[in-house]
C-alpha cells in the first residue's frame, strides 16, 4: 500500500518523464561547481540560485554544514571535476535553535536508550550564529587538505524572507 506522498511521486514523476528531454547529459556538472546547503523545504536551489539541470552538484544536509558534506564534495572534485564551492546557508534555520544536548535529550525522549546509545557522541552541527557559521565553515574548506588547492570557495546566505542570498566575508 502506497502513501499519499508516494503517490505523488510517481504522479509527478509520470508529469515530468513524459517531456524529459535531458537525458544526454554529462555525468559531470558542465559549470564545474558544487553547492553547499541547508535541506530546508523553504529552499529551491535550482531556482533560487540559477541551476540549471545539469550545471552543479548540490549537496544539502541539516544546516548547509561543510563538515557533513566533506565527503560529497571530495566526490564532487576529484572523481567529477569541480573547482568550486558555493557554501549557502540561509536565515531562520533550524540549526540556531538548538544545542546539541537538546538534540540528544530529544532523541533519547522520542527513540529510547537504544536510539540514544546509537547517536551518542554526534555532533549535530548546530550553531548561535548565522554568518559566523558561514565563516567557520569557508575556514574549514579552505584549510581541508581533502580540498585540493586552487578550489574557490565562497559563503553566502539566502534570506528565507526575501529571497535574496547575500555574501558573506
Amino acid at each position: 500500500m502506497s502513501t499519499p506522498v508516494q503517490e505523488n511521486l510517481v504522479q509527478k514523476n509520470e508529469e515530468y518523464a513524459s517531456n524529459f528531454t535531458e537525458g544526454d547529459l554529462a555525468l559531470p556538472p558542465a559549470k564545474k561547481y558544487a553547492i553547499i546547503t541547508c535541506m530546508d523545504a523553504r529552499i529551491d536551489p535550482a531556482a533560487a540560485y540559477g541551476i540549471s539541470l545539469g550545471d552543479a552538484h548540490v549537496i544539502r544536509n541539516a544546516g548547509g554544514s561543510a563538515r557533513d558534506a566533506i565527503r560529497s564534495l571530495v566526490i564532487s572534485q576529484q572523481l567529477l571535476g569541480t573547482n568550486e564551492v558555493l557554501l549557502v546557508k540561509h536565515s531562520d534555520c533550524g540549526m540556531l535553535t538548538f544545542k546539541n544536548e537538546d538534540a540528544h535529550k530529544i532523541v533519547e525522549a522520542n527513540l529510547g536508550q537504544d536510539g540514544a546509545t546509537e547517536l551518542a557522541g554526534l555532533d549535530f552541527l548546530p550553531f548561535p550564529d548565522l554568518d559566523d557559521a558561514v565563516r567557520d565553515d569557508v575556514a574549514y574548506l579552505q584549510g581541508s587538505k581533502a580540498v585540493a588547492d586552487g578550489v574557490t570557495v565562497s559563503g553566502w546566505v539566502y534570506e528565507v524572507e526575501t529571497g535574496k542570498v547575500r555574501a558573506v566575508n
